[in-house]
């Protein structure tokens, strides 16, 4: 997989993941507006745990081409 195929699977990943948040909280049909700032760390969190753990897998299968993508990580 490429980069950019990577970035696009994984932005996909992560709006599942908003949704189903959302969905699973009943939020799903309600305004953005509506959300409260608790709501929106809830999702960008379940959205950043989900890029780790992905990121995590790529790096095992391919540890050759993802030196920046491990530098990434460890930064912070």
């Amino acid at each position: 997989m490429t980069e950019d195929e990577w970035q696009a699977h994984m932005t996909r990943e992560a709006a599942k993941e908003i949704g189903a948040w959302l969905e699973a909280r009943g939020k799903l049909d309600q305004p953005i507006h509506s959300l409260t700032l608790r709501d929106l760390e809830a999702i960008a969190q379940n959205a950043i745990s989900k890029f780790i753990v992905m990121a995590s897998h790529r790096i095992v299968q391919d540890p050759d081409n993802t030196a920046d993508l491990r530098r990434f990580l460890r930064s912070g």
